[in-house]
């Protein structure tokens, strides 16, 4: 029972994680910048792995998509190879759980459903893995811009995306922990009993020698002479 509870509370906490990683690709602040004007005009500047936008006090938005994945930067191809690779991992994940857990009816004997538990633990280890990578490399790319002077173009701060990001990734892994763990506990080899009587005592050996002379002498003994019929 504990083990069922321990899977069923792992597998909430990385659907939730994998739901939250899922969110932050559409999510548009992944680097926010705000600039007031002299009376009241104020202009917000964001971007995300899509594309980069404006958006003026009035709340209409210009965005403009980046031309070409080949022409892009190298962080932003990374992150976004990375967070495609935990999406996917984290639904393979959720597959192979729902298989291998113990409160479903699929999956095979309790050793096979163990197994997969466990593997669907390091899958979703892994997607929350990716998920912390590609985020934590966007955001170092907006700390460094944002704290060298050198810098002289617009300076971004970190979005809302960034934050889901880390959320997500961190439920992911501690569910993915948490089915781990569970696996030893899901399989329980049966240990095969062994009796040992010991070796025969001096005096039980001394007690079936006297009762084989007692036998002897009151002629319950094997007869000594031997009729010739006795072989047919």
């Amino acid at each position: 029972m504990a083990s069922m509870a321990s899977e069923i509370i792992a597998f909430l906490l990385a659907l939730s994680g994998w739901v939250l990683v899922c969110s932050t690709l559409p999510t548009d602040y992944w680097k926010v910048s705000t600039i007031d004007g002299t009376v009241i005009t104020t202009a917000t500047f964001w971007s995300n792995l899509w594309k980069t936008c404006i958006t003026d006090s009035t709340g209409i938005s210009n965005c403009k998509d980046f031309p070409s994945m080949l022409a892009l930067e190298s962080y932003i191809q990374a992150c976004r190879g990375l967070m495609i690779a935990a999406v996917c991992l984290g639904f393979f994940g959720c597959v192979f759980s729902l298989v291998g857990m113990k409160c479903t009816k699929i999956g095979g004997s309790d050793a096979s459903k163990g197994k997969l538990t466990c593997f669907s633990g390091l899958v979703f280890i892994l997607c929350g893995l990716c998920a912390m990578a590609g985020v934590s490399l966007y955001a170092h790319r907006i700390t460094s811009q944002f704290f060298d002077p050198t810098v002289l173009e617009q300076k971004y701060e970190l979005g809302a995306a960034l934050f889901i990001g880390w959320a997500g990734a961190s439920l992911c892994i501690i569910g993915g922990t948490i089915f781990c763990f569970s696996f030893p506990q899901s399989i329980k080899i049966p240990r095969m009993g062994y009796s040992y009587n010991g070796a025969p005592s001096v005096m039980s050996s001394r007690t079936k020698t006297q009762a084989g002379r007692a036998d002897r002498q009151s002629g319950r003994g094997p007869p000594k002479n031997f009729d010739k019929n006795a072989y047919v």
